[in-house]
């Protein structure tokens, strides 16, 4: 993702963008390796901290725990009030199975309904500031960037819903937990969203190379949203069109860019730090 120099556009007003049409059954399930298994609306959640976040989350909607032996007494130790379902005991290889050769499940895998996010104006009643991500397609990146919403306070991660990843044990297991912080929600029209965002007072600031350096405190009075493009190709002509202003990172001149979940957290920091 490049981020190098303020180019100010008016803020228009525009009707909401509609949330996505497709329901929540019908994500879930395209988990990639080892996730073919899971039933039409649910996801298998791998990972210590993915796992215990959702049994935490009275949100959601649980169906089946296979842990190990060693796993289900490391679970029982960290949940407070015990299990909310039947742990049921199985073999790790049944996991590297279930989860895929590459997943680390820590002994541990979660069937669960895929969540139903609130919609923008209900997150908004919340003060913090908003990331939009412009067809961020990498799972990894997107549970990375919902890691660092959660720890610098962002309300919400906002996706065009058919150029972004499904919930999946990858994507959870980046999030380490955060996937039951911060909703994530999938819209229909990004521009729509963005233009929304303005008429609900938030500044919309496009993170890509040609505008000036990201200075949180210039933001310190005014709630912001924060846009991130897809790596290489950055943010969209008709994204950056609609931001309030483009603006890079502060960086060495070694580096030209970072990777989108690196300079996700570094923006959010740098508005956090100022609040």
């Amino acid at each position: 993702m490049n981020m190098r120099t303020p180019r100010r556009r008016g803020a228009s007003a525009a009707p909401h963008s509609a949330p996505s049409t497709r329901p929540a059954s019908d994500r879930g399930g395209r988990g990639g390796r080892g996730a073919a298994s899971a039933p039409r609306g649910t996801c298998w959640l791998y990972g210590l901290h993915a796992v215990q976040a959702a049994l935490e989350n009275p949100a959601r909607k649980l169906r089946q725990l296979l842990v190990t032996a060693e796993a289900q007494d490391t679970l029982a130790a960290r949940l407070e009030g015990g299990f909310p379902i039947q742990a049921v005991r199985t073999e790790r290889a049944r996991l590297d199975t279930l989860c895929g050769p590459d997943a680390v499940h820590q002994g541990m895998a979660l069937l669960a309904d895929v969540l139903t996010p609130p919609d923008l104006d209900t997150v908004l009643e919340h003060p913090g500031p908003v990331l939009v991500l412009d067809q961020v397609t990498d799972p990894r990146n997107v549970g990375a960037i919902l890691r660092s919403a959660a720890a610098f306070g962002a309300v919400a991660v906002v996706m065009q819903d058919r150029n972004a990843p499904d919930e999946t044990g990858t994507l959870a297991r980046a999030a380490s937990g955060a996937l039951e912080i911060v909703p994530l929600i999938r819209v229909v029209n990004l521009s729509r969203v963005l233009d929304a965002l303005k008429t609900r007072g938030l500044w919309v600031v496009g993170l890509d190379a040609g505008g000036g350096i990201l200075d949180g405190a210039s933001f310190s009075q005014r709630r912001v949203a924060l846009v991130l493009g897809a790596e290489g190709a950055g943010l969209r002509r008709l994204t950056r069109e609609h931001c309030d202003e483009i603006a890079g990172l502060a960086m060495s001149s070694d580096m030209e860019s970072l990777n989108v979940s690196n300079a996700a957290a570094v923006a959010l920091y740098e508005m956090y730090r100022h609040r």
